[in-house]
């Protein structure tokens, strides 16, 4: 409507001027609403040309997006592991700081786990000590066993000179029963060395294997016990948590509640984001400069301005399943989802988020219309394109005024 009517001041009452003062054409006599188009006809056309030619220019170099939102992320509050809740710490919309416990659950099982892994270390300790006796009493038993062989070899080799010396002396009887006595003392002191490396072995590889498997079984059920607390990941606000001791809290199919985290951007400032067209491709970019209305703070325009745009359009996304994809299922065209922030300090302030808001883009040819490459028409064709930003800029304060209106008298809901 406003470019209908900006149009028909240059258009169609120019037409009028010349049919009223120059032709003598007066209104409600030669021009009535039956012959207005046979005497307003070039106006009227001009009027529609220029007015279609004006929306066009304006809603492609100055999109607009009645679909924006300040987004905001959720955290499912959800245990590791399925129990039944013993003890709840925090009550609903309670605003709870990062680390600190929501709830426990029942952990007279993780406990059990928990002591029976540290008797099986002090199980493993215990048999520490008894090994480091055994290797004592095996070093004891090795050196009394060499002391053993060494006097067998002694009076082998006293036998054996007694024999040189003269064969009378000696038996071969008493010969034989010495060297076998040499033999008995060596296999004493192989056994007895054998058993001290056992015990060795034991004290180095077999215990520490053990107790390490042991210190690990203990910090797994230490784990499994702190499982049963639930912490909150984020700081934040509760919402819908009703629990109640009792509950049955799965960590799969039934959460306990959700956490709302609290905004903490540079500055307090909050994102929006808004979906323009498919064909706002080429305008919208990073840096371009926009405004917003929102619901939640009515009666006021805040500027934004763009940060970042998505590269891709969610409308194209494949999921894998079990049907091949037909294009005709997707004959709904997506937008481009542009992500704005307050162009001023604080200028989300009082913004809810998740509100619905409308948004418009305008197009800055400041810096091209600088340049000296630019040629008269094209000089005076920029020009127009940043001076029309003021109807749209009109438009949306206009939207703003009437939004509440709208939603408070002519809605249903």
């Amino acid at each position: 409507m406003l470019e209908f009517l900006l149009c028909a001041f240059f258009t169609i009452l120019p037409d009028y001027l010349i049919k009223r003062y120059g032709f003598g054409r007066r209104w409600g006599q030669e021009i009535t609403f039956f012959s207005m188009w046979y005497e307003l006809r070039w106006g009227i056309t001009l009027c529609i040309v220029l007015t279609l030619a004006l929306i066009t220019t304006i809603f492609y170099y100055h999109p607009s997006a009645i679909n924006a939102t300040p987004f905001y992320r959720t955290v499912t509050i959800m245990p590791e592991i399925t129990g039944r809740v013993d003890e709840i710490y925090v009550t609903n919309s309670q605003i709870v700081q990062k680390g600190e416990p929501l709830f426990r659950l029942s952990d007279a099982s993780q406990r059990a786990a928990v002591e029976s892994a540290r008797a099986r270390v002090a199980e493993v300790d215990a048999q520490y000590a008894t090994s480091t006796a055994q290797l004592a009493q095996a070093q004891g038993k090795v050196a009394a066993a060499q002391g053993e062989v060494d006097q067998a070899l002694f009076d082998l080799r006293a036998v054996r000179d007694a024999l040189k010396i003269d064969v009378d002396l000696v038996s071969t009887r008493q010969v034989e029963k010495v060297q076998n006595h040499v033999t008995e003392a060596q296999g004493k002191l192989d056994s007895a060395i054998a058993e001290r490396d056992a015990v060795i072995a034991q004290l180095e590889s077999v215990l520490p294997a053990q107790r390490s498997s042991a210190t690990e079984a203990l910090a797994q059920a230490i784990t499994e016990l702190d499982k049963t607390i639930v912490y909150a990941g984020v700081t934040g606000q509760l919402t819908q948590f009703v629990l109640q001791r009792g509950d049955v809290v799965n960590s799969m199919f039934r959460p306990a509640g959700i956490l709302v985290p609290t905004e903490s951007g540079p500055s307090g400032r909050k994102a929006v984001q808004a979906g323009f067209s498919q064909l706002s491709s080429l305008v919208v970019k990073p840096g371009t400069i926009a405004e917003i209305s929102c619901l939640s703070k009515p009666f006021t325009v805040i500027p934004m301005v763009v940060t970042r745009v998505q590269p891709i359009i969610a409308a194209g996304q494949v999921v894998a399943t079990d049907r091949l994809i037909d294009v005709r299922d997707h004959s709904r065209p997506g937008t481009i989802t542009a992500v704005m922030e307050p162009l001023y300090e604080n200028g989300m302030d009082g913004v809810m988020p998740g509100t619905t808001c409308m948004a418009v883009a305008y197009t800055n040819n400041h810096e091209r219309l600088g340049s000296a490459d630019l040629s008269s028409a094209q000089t005076l064709f920029y020009h127009v394109v940043d001076t029309v930003a003021l109807v749209h800029a009109a438009g949306l304060r206009i939207r703003t005024i009437i939004l509440p209106v709208q939603h408070l008298v002519f809605s249903s809901h």
